[in-house]
This record gives C-alpha cells, structure tokens and sequence, in this order.
C-alpha cells in the first residue's frame, strides 16, 4: 500500500489535485471519468488522468480493478485529514485561532446554526474547560 510522503502535503496539494481529492472524499470512489465529469470547468481528459496518476504516485489516492475499469478511492479515510486540513485552515485564514473560525462561523448569515449545534457546541467548550458535568 502506498504511504503518503509528507502527512502535511494535502494542505500543499495543487488546486486541480484537490478537487479531485474532494470528489473522492465526498463520493468514497470514483473512476477517472466519474472524476472528470465531477470537475468543475474541467481540464482534458488525458490531463485529469495525469492528476489521477500523479495523486496515486504521492500515495494521496489508491485503485482497485472492477472489470475494464479502475475505481480510485482516498489512501487516508476522512477521519485522518480534518485535523491537518483543520491546522492548515486556521494557520492560513485564522492566524491559528479557533476563536477567530468559530466567530467567521457564527458571523456568516449564510450559515445557520441550530439550537442543538449550539448547545453541542457549549458543551464541548465547557469539556475543554475540564468543567462538563
């Protein structure tokens, strides 16, 4: 099985590379022309395949043979990459300061927060403060 070289190159993926690193984390899989037809203003085909295969070469992505076909799918799960993709995010837009996202997040009219997120979101503040009950 293929190994990520550095655990922090997804934050230094290509913009093209991490579209297609989007669609298979939203899908779960795909195949190179389910990729392509995903891409939004897409390249050629044969330059999303280079991208496929460079992505398979960093060890980003992995493929297993169904048929005729080669179905691509993430190396890491999900679950794996949100703290690096998470640091990245605050690091770059935040100045590292979760307070900085979460007042972003809370600002946004376009984002509407339920009551039951919010007390989730007590919760979890009041767990870091060592104080849940």
């Amino acid at each position: 099985m293929a190994q990520i070289k550095n655990s922090n190159t997804i934050a230094t993926l290509s913009r093209r590379e991490r579209q297609v690193m989007d669609i298979l984390y939203a899908r779960g899989e795909a195949t190179a022309v389910d990729i392509h037809a995903a891409i939004a203003d897409p390249p050629s085909f044969s330059a999303t395949r280079a991208l496929i295969r460079t992505l398979e070469e960093k060890g980003h992505i992995r493929h297993a043979e169904r048929g005729l076909r080669y179905v691509y799918f993430p190396s890491v799960p999900a679950e794996n990459v949100k703290t690096s993709a998470l640091k990245h995010l605050l690091t770059t837009f935040f100045k590292g300061s979760p307070t900085e996202l979460m007042a972003a997040m809370l600002d946004d009219s376009d984002t509407r927060i339920s009551d039951s997120e919010l007390a989730a979101l007590e919760s979890l503040i009041r767990k870091a403060r060592g104080s849940e009950k």
